[in-house]
């Protein structure tokens, strides 16, 4: 059986290659430190292993809503209220199992064939793909060393086209870490809202 051309034109993360590597090298007894998935290198906290138990003891195995449930969407409510003065209601919160799923839903819900997505770059490794297998168009605006690779609205304004549907924001940058002022975020909100373009987080 073979495989869907969307398929083959994905690139293998270069991130599971090497953290594959690594494992490979400390079964043949060399030292290595692993950079590639961005692990911890401590175990789960105790109090979350024992809370993983105890819901498992209670019986908590079903399926949950697909969005969440509604415990977990109240926390995230709390915690946007106390800590960033922001108010959500369920309705409104979406959970997902990590960023890059959430990014893959975003890119699945609103990308038709040959919509464009702008990522700054350097940009993590599954970005890109994700971009294309959704049928969309990974285009890239290059940041600089000399500018702390700040991604600012000079830099992307030459790039939006007809055909841009999302800038794709990663404040703090992985991998670089390098963080977006509030002035500069608002500037970039403007130009999407400008172009009627998403910032997507």
């Amino acid at each position: 059986m073979s495989i869907s051309q969307r398929a083959r034109n994905l690139v293998p993360s270069a991130t599971v290659v090497i953290a594959a590597t690594a494992r490979r090298l400390r079964a043949q007894g060399i030292d290595v430190i692993g950079f590639g998935q961005g692990e911890p290198d401590f175990d789960t906290p105790e109090h979350i292993k024992e809370a993983a138990i105890q819901a498992i003891r209670e019986g908590f195995t079903k399926y949950t809503a697909s969005g969440g449930i509604d415990e977990l969407k109240d926390a995230v409510t709390t915690k946007l209220k106390r800590d960033n003065d922001l108010v959500y209601t369920r309705d409104q919160i979406l959970i997902s199992c990590g960023g890059k799923h959430s990014l893959f839903n975003v890119f699945q819900a609103l990308l038709e064939p040959g919509d464009e997505v702008i990522i700054p770059a350097p940009y993590w490794v599954s970005f890109p793909e994700q971009v294309k297998v959704c049928g969309g168009k990974p285009v890239f605006v290059q940041t600089h060393e000399r500018e702390g690779f700040r991604l600012h609205r000079e830099l992307v304004e030459p790039l939006v086209t007809p055909r841009t549907k999302i800038l794709l924001l990663n404040p703090p940058c992985n991998p670089t870490g390098a963080a977006v002022s509030l002035a500069g975020l608002e500037s970039l909100a403007d130009l999407a809202t400008e172009w009627g373009v998403l910032a997507s987080l």
